[in-house]
């Protein structure tokens, strides 16, 4: 992983997101420039899964020339050994363990975050993984299930095996999303691995971007539902760390954004296209695109169900050439507590 690292900036890293980092999402978000490292969405793996063919095409048919980590998620030993030699069969630059996801389905099942009540199991996982993938692995973790207090056991298991990375997720299963993150756990495990370490959470523009990496001493930046909401954030922070000026998209740049997503995801409709279908699939993005602009784009965006609605709404709102806001609202429930950590890197 160390060869993957830019001598004068930390890296830059699309974070999985289900049913979001997709072949489409990946071809718009290289458009704006995109990450320097793109992560799958996971592989679901369990007793005689088989490898998701939509989320292998974001490997076999990678449009952006960057590496593509694949991820899995599971709990059952030998399935996790077989789906990584099988995902080493196709064109990945490493193997991600999912360790980090508070879905309560996922939970239950001990996998993702659920895995966090158990760091014995994850030892044995993540000793048996590590023997079988001849290539980089990774993981994805939160600071614990409950509390961040868990988070040194937790160091402690992973410090035991030549993982190539940790991305970490600085809250615990419990807080999801709906808390600041807890810096100085990142902070710990860069003082307690070899590997990189990767900062995720909160991250929703120039200045949190550099506050989480000055902070924690991260040798890259995680983004996900800020990315999603900002896709020009990569390249405003290839253009800060590099002093030049940092691109300020303005509405209609965020209209031809939405208008681009809208094409590439309605181009996986092959058998019989749905319009209703498709205003779906888009609200999960304009769920984050929204945040910072005016409510009542929000609300009308939830609201819509045909195509010409969706968009007489966006270009209704999105039709001048004034800048956007840097981030969303302080009182967003989509992103929350990320201005703490401009107040504690002040």
């Amino acid at each position: 992983m160390q060869d993957l690292l830019p001598e004068d900036r930390p890296l830059l890293v699309l974070a999985p997101m289900q049913d979001v980092t997709d072949l489409p999402f990946m071809r718009v978000m290289e458009r704006f420039g995109g990450p320097d490292v793109y992560v799958t969405e996971y592989f679901r793996v369990y007793e005689n899964s088989r490898l998701k063919p939509y989320i292998l095409r974001s490997i076999d048919e990678n449009p952006t020339g960057k590496p593509v980590f694949a991820q899995m998620i599971g709990q059952d030993i030998p399935s996790l050994v077989r789906s990584s030699r099988e995902l080493e069969e196709h064109p990945v630059a490493g193997v991600d363990l999912n360790l980090g996801c508070p879905a309560p389905v996922v939970c239950r099942k001990d996998a993702g975050g659920g895995l966090l009540r158990k760091p014995a199991k994850v030892d044995r996982i993540l000793g048996e993984l590590r023997q079988t993938i001849t290539g980089r692995f990774t993981v994805k973790t939160r600071v614990g299930y409950e509390t961040p207090e868990e988070f040194d056991e937790l160091l402690e298991v992973f410090s035991r095996h030549e993982i190539d990375a940790l991305a970490v997720h600085g809250r615990t299963v419990k807080e999801r999303y709906q808390s600041p993150i807890h810096p100085h756990c990142i902070q710990r495990a860069v003082e307690a691995l070899s590997c990189p370490v990767i900062a995720n959470g909160n991250i929703v523009d120039v200045d949190t971007g550099r506050a989480a990496a000055a902070l924690s001493g991260a040798a890259g930046l995680m983004m996900g539902r800020g990315a999603i909401r900002n896709p020009w954030l990569f390249e405003q922070l290839r253009a800060s760390y590099g002093k030049r000026p940092v691109p300020a998209p303005t509405g209609l740049d965020l209209l031809s954004y939405i208008e681009q997503l809208w094409e590439e995801t309605a181009r996986e409709q092959v058998k019989v296209y749905r319009a209703d279908r498709q205003v779906h699939k888009m609200k999960r993005y304009l769920a984050y695109i929204t945040q910072g602009l005016d409510e009542e784009f929000d609300h009308e965006i939830l609201r819509a169900s045909k195509e010409e609605e969706f968009f007489q709404i966006c270009r209704g709102h999105l039709s001048h050439k004034n800048p956007l806001p840097e981030r969303p609202q302080e009182t967003s429930r989509r992103f929350c507590g990320f201005l703490e950590l401009l107040r504690t890197c002040v």
